[in-house]
């Protein structure tokens, strides 16, 4: 399961291993947490109407990388706190996945690449953090969702965390590179016609390809793996 903020996150930080995950018939879900009201360039555009675009691209990018699953939390875009509203909300959707592993924003700020450390990923991945470890796996946190709603706690074996600045695991994704592409370019509201995206992404796929002790010519994405189970 990828939690991510804002539509379009997902594809910047992680749809080239999304792609590998499902290419190996691992199932993937995504949940996004915000419904992307704040983004694009194009005053003329109401807000109702870009949240609306921004959903469709999603959902477009996701069937590139092989995901059908995806879900909207609804959150104002540029708002995001990491409350127990949004951990509530989390741990609903990874009780109804049931995921092993969860893929989310690091809560650490990111010095160096500081556009990835977005208030609205961190607050996400702080939320997401909270969701995986305590929430989701204990029956008295949200009674509401065993209560009401019949969600039987669950417990995620591992946490993924994009755009983290000590990452620990690099995967190879230079077979993947062309669907991760493919992804990003269904955002057409926010990259417009993608033309600096394949030498933006190479360059930063290739860094961290070199720094993980790839072979030359390689692509990676990066994450800091944490058990959490």
């Amino acid at each position: 399961m990828v939690i991510a903020a804002h539509p379009d996150d997902i594809d910047f930080g992680a749809a080239g291993s999304v792609a590998v995950l499902t290419e190996n018939d691992v199932e993937v879900s995504y949940c996004v947490v915000t419904n992307g009201d704040a983004g694009g360039f194009d005053d003329r555009i109401s807000r109702e109407e870009m949240a609306r675009i921004r959903q469709e691209e999603q959902r477009a990018a996701a069937g590139c990388v092989g995901v059908n699953d995806v879900v909207f939390l609804g959150y104002p875009d540029g708002r995001v706190e990491s409350t127990i509203e949004l951990r509530r909300d989390l741990s609903r959707q990874i009780r109804v996945a049931r995921p092993d592993r969860v893929i989310a924003p690091s809560p650490e700020r990111m010095w160096n690449r500081i556009f990835a450390s977005h208030p609205d990923h961190l607050a996400t991945g702080e939320a997401a953090v909270c969701a995986v470890y305590p929430d989701s796996r204990n029956p008295f946190a949200h009674p509401e969702l065993l209560e009401s709603e019949r969600l039987e706690p669950h417990t995620v074996a591992e946490m993924w965390l994009m755009a983290d600045p000590n990452p620990n695991v690099a995967v190879d994704v230079t077979n993947s590179f062309e669907r991760k592409l493919a992804a990003l370019r269904c955002h057409s509201s926010q990259v417009g016609d993608g033309d600096d995206l394949r030498r933006h992404l190479g360059e930063i796929g290739s860094t961290l390809a070199t720094s993980a002790g790839l072979p030359a010519g390689s692509l990676a994405e990066a994450f800091r793996v944490v058990k959490t189970a």
